[in-house]
């Protein structure tokens, strides 16, 4: 059995740490910030120590050696190393938010000119974007903007514990009122179709109960709105798996993320886990999915 490899990267205030303590409780070695100048020599000392599992963090403190992650990422694989690369993002509101509340400096930050401090940390967060694009661009993305601490770490655990082999598809509801998933491969607006929270005995329930779902399947729209989801995902879902994509996240939206968007997403995972690895997130069901 070879090793397994999380590299975590991401935005500073994404919650990498929060992730990387998730990981440690599931079993794996973790590494805080190591600089990229080693990453190869730590893999091969851990190799040899026997360990299957290893979880590394990295982000803008070691700036100038990030560029050559990714080679390093290819030739680790091509070693036969079971790479899985996450990134945690969030939008720069939200970031700005906490690094306010923590009174932190970001890693990136330098006395502005005109003493404005919002402009030089906004400036900062959008810096590290760039530089992190690549990394990114290569990582299955999660957005931490308005998840809590657990949350956080019961969904890196439910990631890591899909198959490596094959492409995971991640199905998120939401509320367009609190913003799309800056994480999302895929947005559907199912906003249109007919709203239970306008039924006072549906109003407080989710579209993970009877009521609701008996409510929902009764409307030809919402049964059209799942074939035609369904459609796209069964033409494109080959291409991409070809593509070596690892996750794929597709996200449904309603006004307020409780019921129509819950609703499609159990659905479309118990429709499509029959031949896809499937795994559900309800951003704005606390505790209910």
């Amino acid at each position: 059995m070879s090793l397994e490899l999380v590299l975590i990267t991401g935005m500073a205030g994404s919650g990498k740490s929060v992730a990387l303590r998730a990981l440690e409780d599931a079993g794996y070695f973790c590494v805080d910030n190591l600089p990229p100048e080693l990453l190869l020599q730590f893999v091969q000392l851990e190799e040899s120590h026997a360990r299957r599992r290893v979880a590394i963090a990295m982000d803008v403190r070691s700036a100038n050696a990030l560029p050559q992650v990714p080679e390093q990422l290819d030739e680790l694989v091509q070693r036969g190393i079971a790479v899985r690369p996450l990134f945690l993002d969030a939008t720069t509101d939200t970031l700005v938010r906490r690094f306010s509340e923590t009174r932190r400096r970001h890693p990136l930050s330098r006395p502005d000119v005109d003493g404005d401090e919002h402009r030089a940390l906004v400036e900062a967060i959008e810096l590290e974007r760039e530089m992190l694009a690549e990394l990114r661009q290569r990582a299955h993305v999660v957005d931490t903007s308005v998840l809590r601490a657990a949350q956080l770490q019961e969904y890196v655990k439910s990631l890591l514990a899909a198959p490596l082999a094959q492409l995971t598809l991640v199905f998120q509801s939401f509320s367009y009122k609190r913003g799309i998933p800056v994480d999302a491969d895929y947005v559907f607006d199912v906003r249109m179709l007919p709203n239970p929270h306008y039924e006072p005995e549906l109003r407080d329930l989710t579209g993970m109960d009877l009521p609701v779902i008996e409510y929902l399947r009764q409307h030809e729209e919402v049964e059209d709105m799942f074939a035609d989801i369904s459609a796209f995902l069964d033409h494109w879902l080959p291409a991409l798996a070809r593509n070596h994509r690892s996750y794929v996240t597709v996200a449904i939206g309603c006004t307020g993320g409780q019921h129509r968007s819950v609703y499609l997403v159990e659905r479309l995972a118990a429709a499509f886990g029959e031949n896809w690895t499937t795994l559900t997130r309800h951003r704005e069901v606390g505790g209910r999915g």
